[in-house]
């Protein structure tokens, strides 16, 4: 697959970031600027949870980086609202892959050359894994690392996933497979809707890649 004819979308949901949002944005944006992708369109979603001058930062860097869009939805709820919102940006500009990534460098955007070289041999789905081979967690809780394992683990025993990392929220998926999740509609309202979107994608051409997880 030529990436040249590809439009990425990336779905990034912040909030009260003002320390890291704008580096992570522009380190994020360098990592892509490593491929030939005919369009990219970066989609932050941000809601009343923020509550410093994230929104602010970013505004100013959109005024003249015009593939930073950002999304304020005062509507949401929850964060799975923002990053639904997110996602139907993207799907709403016609992106052909979209990168849900989290801000803050909780998601390292070193990692994500390998979402795009993986999912270019024609796959569905690729999702980032903390737990299989090469990945890690950096500073993350005990509790975390807990949940994330025992989550996994439950997941594939009831439902029959085969994945090594149920719970990871670093992934990237093509414009069919993401409007096919949102078409099963989500309904966990928290993090655990990362588990629901990856049994909607079991019966598709997935894979994954090892990343390092920070927080």
């Amino acid at each position: 697959m030529n990436f040249d004819t590809i439009h990425l979308g990336i779905a990034c949901p912040m909030a009260s970031e003002e320390e890291t949002c704008v580096p992570f944005v522009r380190a994020l944006l360098a990592e892509c600027d490593r491929f030939p992708f005919r369009e990219l369109t970066f989609f932050v979603v941000l809601d009343r949870a923020s509550k410093d001058r994230t929104r602010e930062l970013l505004e100013a860097v959109a005024a003249t980086e015009p593939r930073l869009r950002v999304v304020w939805a005062p509507e949401n709820r929850c964060v799975v609202d923002a990053y639904v919102r997110g996602y139907r940006e993207a799907i709403a500009a016609q992106c052909d892959w979209i990168l849900e990534v989290d801000g803050g460098f909780s998601h390292d955007p070193a990692d994500a050359p390998r979402f795009f070289e993986t999912m270019a041999q024609g796959y569905d789905c690729v999702f980032g894994t903390r737990l299989g081979l090469g990945g890690s967690f950096h500073d993350a809780s005990l509790k975390r690392r807990t949940i994330s394992r025992s989550g996994t683990l439950l997941t594939n025993l009831l439902l029959g996933t085969r994945l090594s990392d149920m719970t990871s929220g670093y992934e990237l998926f093509t414009r069919q497979a993401l409007q096919m999740v949102l078409d099963h509609g989500i309904q966990s309202r928290a993090h655990f809707f990362q588990t629901e979107i990856k049994v909607f994608c079991r019966r598709l051409n997935c894979a994954e890649v090892p990343i390092t997880y920070s927080h």
